[in-house]
């Protein structure tokens, strides 16, 4: 499992070795939550990313949606086009530290079955995302 580099960002590595500062993009769209799908994916496509970073109108970090998530919403039988990002992203999570160890974040990605964490502050306030690399 390799982990996207993009920006690496200059922070003191704790005892268990790299943390996730030192690999997340920070690069990636944020958007609100009351966003539609079909914006959403516009979005996407005009950022060429294949996730995007959702906050709600504090700016709290609410989630991430993939691609793959949104083209399944827009593709299901229930879709209109009145759907918003906060009506798909149910629980909150799975998020990560920038003070996490790559080992700790490496493990919650395996067992919680995602590509790309979002990574949050101490507020809920999204930092950047750590993501596998492809």
């Amino acid at each position: 499992m390799a982990l996207v580099q993009i920006q690496p960002r200059s922070t003191q590595a704790t005892a268990g070795g790299d943390t996730v500062a030192d690999a997340m993009d920070t690069t990636g769209p944020q958007v609100c939550d009351d966003m539609t799908v079909e914006v959403a994916l516009s979005v996407m496509a005009s950022a060429r990313t294949g996730h995007l970073l959702v906050c709600d109108g504090s700016g709290r970090c609410t989630g991430l949606v993939t691609q793959s998530q949104l083209a399944a919403v827009r593709d299901g039988s229930a879709y209109s086009d009145r759907v918003r990002l906060r009506d798909i992203l149910g629980d909150r999570g799975p998020f990560t530290s920038p003070v996490t160890t790559m080992v700790e974040a490496g493990h919650m990605m395996r067992y919680t079955d995602v590509d790309a964490l979002p990574v949050v502050d101490e507020h809920g306030s999204a930092l950047g995302v750590l993501a596998l690399a492809r």
